[in-house]
C-alpha cells in the first residue's frame, strides 16, 4: 500500500509517533538522522494535511471495563443526526454511517453498568427512528488499541523501531486505582496526547515530578496508551470495510492471529453474537477488497461465513471534530 504525497521521512515520523506518541522531537530527530526543526516542521504539516492527532486513550479493559460494538438500524433521515449525537459522548469512538445510510456503527466504552444500560436499554430503545439495536461485547482483542495500523507500514528499520519503542507494558494492573488527578490528566491527554507537562500540571495541580510519575505509572500498566488519528485516504485507502466473520470456535485464536498479521487489518477482535470475529480493514479499491475476501479470507480454514459492510462516512475516530 503506497502513500499519496507522503515521502519516506513523513512515513517514518508517523510510525515513530505510533510507537511513542510522546517521544520528544529531538529523540525522534536523532534516531532518524535529521534536525529537530525538520521533525517539528513535518509534524505541523502532517497535522494540516492528514488531520494528524496524537491522542491519549484510556484502556478500559485494564480497569475491568468492556467495549461494545453497536449496530443501530435507523430510518434514512436519522443516521447522520444519530451518529453526531453519539459522537459527542465521551465514551464512544469509531462511529460510522454504513449500509446505504440506514445503519450506524459505534464503539462504546462505558465506565459503569449504569452508563451502559442508560444508552442500550433506555435512550436507544425509546427512539422511534431507531429500528434495531444489535450490541456485541468484545471478548478478546487480536489487533488494535495501542497497536495502530501505522505499525504495519514498515517505514522504520528494525534498529529505528527498537530505539523509538517505549518500555513494554506490564502484565497486569493490580492495585491501579484512578483518583481525581489521574482522571484530570487522562482528560487532557484524550484531547492532546502530546500536551506539555505545564498543561498537565495546571490540570492536576501537581508538581512536574508528580505528573511524570503518574504518566509513567499509567503507561507502564497499560491504562493509558498513545495512538495516532489520521485520514486514511492519504495512504490510498479509499475503501473502509467491516468484516463480521462466523468462525468455528476451535479456530478463533488461529484466525484472530492470522487477521492481526494482515496489512489490510487495522482492528480485529473476538466478539459476542452470531458473527464471533469482527475486523476493520482498509483497501485502495473495492476490487482490492474483493481480492482480500476471496483469496485471503477465503483461504482461512474455519471461516464459515462473512458479512461485509462498507463505511459511507466516518463521523468519529477517537476524537470528535464537528464539521469534518
Amino acid at each position: 500500500m503506497q502513500s499519496q504525497a507522503l515521502d519516506p521521512l513523513d512515513r517514518k515520523l508517523l510510525q515513530a509517533l505510533q510507537l511513542d506518541g510522546r517521544a520528544p522531537f529531538n529523540r525522534i530527530a536523532d534516531v532518524l538522522g535529521v534536525s529537530d526543526q525538520t521533525v517539528a516542521r513535518r509534524f505541523r504539516r502532517l497535522r494540516s494535511t492528514l488531520q494528524l492527532r496524537v491522542l491519549g486513550i484510556t484502556d478500559e479493559s485494564r480497569l475491568g471495563g468492556n467495549t461494545w460494538l453497536l449496530r443501530l438500524g435507523c430510518t434514512p433521515d436519522t443516521a447522520e443526526h444519530l451518529a453526531s449525537a453519539l459522537a459527542r459522548r465521551p465514551d464512544t469512538a469509531h462511529i460510522s454511517v454504513i449500509s446505504g445510510g440506514t445503519e450506524v456503527m459505534c464503539a462504546m466504552k462505558p465506565r459503569t453498568r449504569q452508563a451502559r444500560d442508560e444508552l442500550l436499554l433506555d435512550r436507544l430503545q425509546r427512539s422511534p427512528r431507531v429500528t434495531s439495536v444489535s450490541a456485541h461485547c468484545l471478548l478478546h482483542r487480536f489487533y488494535g488499541g495501542p497497536l495502530g495500523w501505522l505499525s504495519k507500514i514498515n517505514a522504520l528499520s528494525p534498529d529505528e523501531r527498537a530505539a523509538l519503542s517505549p518500555p513494554p507494558v506490564g502484565p497486569g494492573t493490580d492495585g491501579v486505582v484512578l483518583d481525581a488527578a489521574d482522571e484530570a490528566l487522562l482528560a487532557v491527554l484524550a484531547r492532546d496526547g502530546r500536551a506539555p507537562l505545564t498543561e498537565l500540571q495546571a490540570s492536576t495541580g501537581l508538581s512536574e515530578s508528580a505528573v511524570r510519575r503518574r504518566l509513567d505509572r499509567l503507561r507502564s500498566t497499560g491504562v493509558l496508551y498513545l495512538t495516532v488519528q489520521f485520514d486514511n485516504e492519504h495512504f490510498g485507502n479509499d475503501v473502509v470495510a467491516m468484516l463480521w466473520l462466523t468462525v468455528a470456535p476451535a479456530a478463533l485464536a488461529e484466525i484472530g492471529r492470522a487477521l492481526a498479521s494482515h496489512v489490510e487489518v487495522s482492528f480485529a477482535a473476538a466478539t459476542t453474537g452470531q458473527a464471533n470475529i469482527v475486523a476493520a480493514t482498509l483497501h485502495p479499491s473495492t476490487g482490492d477488497l474483493y481480492a482480500y475476501l476471496s483469496d485471503t479470507i477465503g483461504a482461512l480454514d474455519g471461516v464459515r461465513s462473512a458479512e461485509t459492510t462498507l463505511t459511507l462516512r466516518q463521523v468519529k475516530q477517537l476524537a470528535y471534530e464537528p464539521g469534518r
